[in-house]
């Protein structure tokens, strides 16, 4: 069942949604060379407890995970795209760092990620961050009153298309409220014009992820969590929690 959020719920998630963007911008002025993956969970957590709010993250065990996860933001790094564990791995001119994060104020939860490159970056890691944030800005334009969850499947697979990029269905959006993952499923592809018919009310996280190259592989690493590309290729992560609105879609973890 998909439920409904009325206004006043909504604005309970935006301010959830403002915390989680506070912290992952603290975060990105916080990480450089040498500093620690545990010491950039370590900034979030402040963060996060100076607002009040909790850790969508901490103590999470999903039905695929071996063990329960131990961090407030995911850190992917690299070949890494997706639920890297905080560890006490120091980061590298040139790193590819992703950086998810989510909490809850009151019960209300928001989500959200984003992709970027600590010290040197390489030409190929910055397009591949431009192409996952623009098919994030896709999705979220397709998020509209009367619109299917398909077209913004479709809108956010067209872009990694069009680039040549590798994408993967297995792991996408999803709806949030009370919970972290709430239904629908929204994959980061497929056709328009099918699934759920998109209500005001209706909250999505949405987030692309995409690798260079067209592969589309992966695996999973010994501590149960960070998802790599197989063959090592890079990767990137974009995400936001969007309510669907009278007036078209509300992002409401946007970072300032």
């Amino acid at each position: 069942m998909v439920d409904l959020k009325t206004p006043a719920e909504i604005e309970a998630m935006h301010a959830a949604g403002q915390v989680v963007a506070s912290a992952l911008t603290t975060v990105k002025k916080a990480a450089a060379v040498g500093v620690s993956l545990l010491e950039l969970d370590e900034v979030a957590r402040d963060v996060l407890r100076a607002a009040g709010a909790v850790s969508l993250f901490d103590g999470y065990q999903p039905g695929f995970a071996t063990l329960p996860f131990s961090g407030v933001i995911c850190t992917s790094v690299n070949d890494g795209v997706l639920h890297g564990l905080p560890t006490g791995q120091r980061l590298a001119d040139g790193d590819l760092l992703n950086v998810d994060c989510g909490a809850s104020i009151d019960g209300w939860c928001a989500d959200s990620a984003t992709s970027f490159v600590v010290g040197t970056p390489r030409a190929e890691d910055l397009a591949l961050i431009a192409t996952t944030e623009r098919a994030l800005a896709a999705g979220i334009a397709a998020a509209v009153p009367g619109a299917r969850l398909g077209d913004v499947g479709a809108a956010i697979g067209v872009v990694g298309l069009e680039a040549g990029i590798g994408t993967n269905l297995d792991f996408g959006g999803h709806g949030i409220g009370r919970r972290m993952h709430e239904e629908p499923h929204i994959p980061n592809g497929g056709r328009p014009g099918r699934g759920l018919k998109l209500r005001p009310g209706h909250v999505l996280a949405i987030e692309p992820w995409f690798w260079h190259g067209p592969g589309s592989t992966y695996v999973i690493d010994s501590d149960g969590w960070t998802l790599r590309s197989a063959d090592g290729t890079r990767g990137a992560h974009a995400e936001h929690t969007v309510a669907i609105t009278e007036d078209g879609p509300e992002v409401l973890t946007l970072r300032q």
